[in-house]
């Protein structure tokens, strides 16, 4: 099977494509507008774990970014069976003061290229005409289906939070569109999984190291190995949508009630603790 994971470069993704190979012997097809360090990945997981691995440098902020990398995966004759929609940007900006070309891009990146993706990959896997070796090599895997799509959510989909306001909205966008489009794509042998963590241990948030380290232990912040070792299986196994941790899920609904003197309050502070 051949796994394409956007973001792979660092973070998230370069858990994703770590796993995908160690666990599930999966070829990668990485990709990244980090171009150096792909390289570095692709060499590295190709190394230590036998699969195939192709670095693709893309810019997935650019309008036409889906189109492109489609139509380069059909003239090369790559055929995706997981498509891993992981690549993402965050800051904490008040909207008036952010500059338009980086609302612009998150808006690309996030709902523009994800729905597009999502679409070219999806309807290549629902037309798919499986081999009698692939059929096999699924039926080993203990599933029929013809391919899987994971969108990256967040639970900041539910939270009204100043100062990520477009982040919020497109991650919203991103579990509300892959939810529906389940429904679509699972009378078709393919299966779309949306994930919805809060908090992640990575750099993307821009925390200091001793916050990090504290949100961590405190368990309020999840390590990004654990986060893709849930999302891999609940993908595997078919699941909807998920979101990891029992109090996070617990505390979701609470979170469309945030009282507006807390909101307030986190305007005051958290930027602070950016660095």
């Amino acid at each position: 099977m051949l796994a394409l994971v956007t973001g792979a470069s660092s973070g998230i993704g370069l858990q994703y494509a770590t796993q995908l190979a160690r666990d599930y012997h999966t070829d990668l097809l990485l990709v990244s507008n980090q171009e150096k360090e792909l390289n570095d990945v692709a060499a590295d997981l190709a190394a230590k774990y036998n699969v195939k691995t192709v670095a693709k440098y893309a810019d997935l902020s650019k309008q036409d970014a889906a189109e492109n990398l489609f139509a380069w995966t059909q003239e090369n004759g790559y055929t995706v069976d997981i498509l891993i929609n992981n690549a993402g940007v965050f800051f904490f900006n008040p909207y008036c003061e952010t500059n338009m070309k980086r609302i612009e891009l998150m808006l690309n990146l996030h709902v523009v290229t994800v729905a597009k993706l999502t679409r070219l990959f999806g309807e290549a896997m629902c037309n798919r005409e499986l081999t009698d070796e692939e059929k096999a090599e699924r039926i080993c895997r203990k599933s029929r289906r013809k391919g899987y799509i994971l969108n990256m959510s967040s639970m900041s989909a539910w939270m009204a939070m100043p100062g990520i306001q477009t982040y919020n909205a497109t991650k919203a966008f991103i579990y509300n569109f892959s939810k529906s489009i389940w429904y679509e794509l699972k009378p078709k042998g393919v299966n779309i999984t949306v994930m919805a963590p809060g908090a992640v241990d990575t750099a993307l948030f821009g925390l200091a190291p001793n916050l990090r380290k504290l949100a961590v232990a405190l368990t309020v912040s999840i390590p990004p190995e654990k986060l893709v070792k849930i999302a891999l299986c609940k993908m595997f196994r078919g699941k909807k949508a998920s979101t990891p941790g029992f109090i996070n899920w617990l505390s979701t609904p609470l979170l469309k009630h945030t009282p507006d003197w807390l909101l307030f309050l986190a305007i005051k502070y958290v930027g602070k603790y950016q660095k």
